[in-house]
């Protein structure tokens, strides 16, 4: 089912959100069936890319690696972060489509929050390899296609006409964005108390 989905989000994303909107609401379908397992890759490539490859800064030719337990800490921080925050999202979506839908719908919000972030999952994949330039160009890629997917699923997903849906859209991204800078916030906390990467160089 997850690899049903994931092809289906990059080759016919409207037919897919008709066959996603079709499925039982379940948090168990679209959440731990999805969300719990895609969340994984960046977590997983960013713990082996950071501690077996490795990357440079400058032309110095020094090569920085991550220790396996600061690693392994951190994959493990920002794999929880993830799901967190696709849950969260998913549950404020909810709370939006009360103002944007006409009428009382099942609530959709974490399937809506876990298919969409279905790029930002793959593209973790690119974290096997840490060349900066790289991995920051193809996530905005991601980036751009998770808004694509957002802006197509809503009105499909929450049946609603496309101009309410875009502002509803509009709506998600903001909250979004301060769930980031709300995840930020803690990153800054948990360097603060000592919970941090460790370096070693060769």
């Amino acid at each position: 089912m997850i690899l049903n989905h994931l092809w289906g989000l990059v080759s016919s994303p409207n037919k897919e959100w008709e066959s996603i909107r079709n499925e039982p609401n379940t948090l168990t379908r679209h959440y731990l069936a999805h969300t719990i397992i895609l969340a994984a890759i960046p977590a997983v490539s960013g713990y082996i890319g950071t501690t077996q490859v490795g990357w440079s800064v400058g032309s110095n030719g020094t090569l920085y690696k991550l220790t396996s337990e600061s690693a392994l800490q951190l994959a493990g921080l920002f794999y929880i972060a993830m799901i967190a925050g696709v849950f969260m999202l998913g549950k404020f979506v909810d709370f939006l489509s009360t103002t944007y839908q006409d009428e009382e719908t099942s609530l959709r919000g974490v399937a809506l929050a876990s298919y969409t972030s279905t790029p930002l999952f793959v593209v973790g994949l690119v974290a096997l390899y840490p060349v900066i330039w790289l991995n920051m160009l193809l996530v905005l890629v991601a980036t751009g296609y998770t808004l694509y997917l957002l802006y197509e699923g809503i009105p499909i997903l929450m049946k609603m006409p496309p101009e309410r849906g875009f502002m509803f859209a509009s709506a998600v991204v903001t909250v979004g964005l301060v769930l980031l800078i709300g995840i930020l916030a803690i990153t800054v906390i948990f360097w603060a108390i000592g919970i941090g990467p460790e370096f070693v160089a060769s």
